[in-house]
């Protein structure tokens, strides 16, 4: 049986990052190359701490991170997966 996905707010993800990384520009098509290793770092532990999921180095991928969206779908699998 699959788990039923948890729906995250998009838009507190959006101002929960960009209080956190302001020069970023979340809207971004091509959100991944507005980070360097210090802002996918941020990113990973400010959602991690704020939805108390784990996430690592491993989902610091370009898919994961390549638009807003694509953040919120990586948190939503995170935390369907600790159901």
């Amino acid at each position: 049986m699959n788990p039923i996905p948890m729906k995250i707010e998009k838009q507190k993800i959006k101002t929960l990052l960009e209080d956190t990384l302001p020069l970023v520009n979340f809207d971004s098509d091509f959100l991944f190359a507005e980070f360097d290793s210090l802002g996918v770092t941020t990113i990973l532990m400010t959602l991690s701490s704020e939805f108390g999921i784990e996430l690592e180095a491993v989902d610091a991928t370009p898919k994961n991170l390549k638009s807003l969206d694509s953040i919120v779908k990586m948190v939503e699998a995170k935390l369907a997966a600790k159901v």
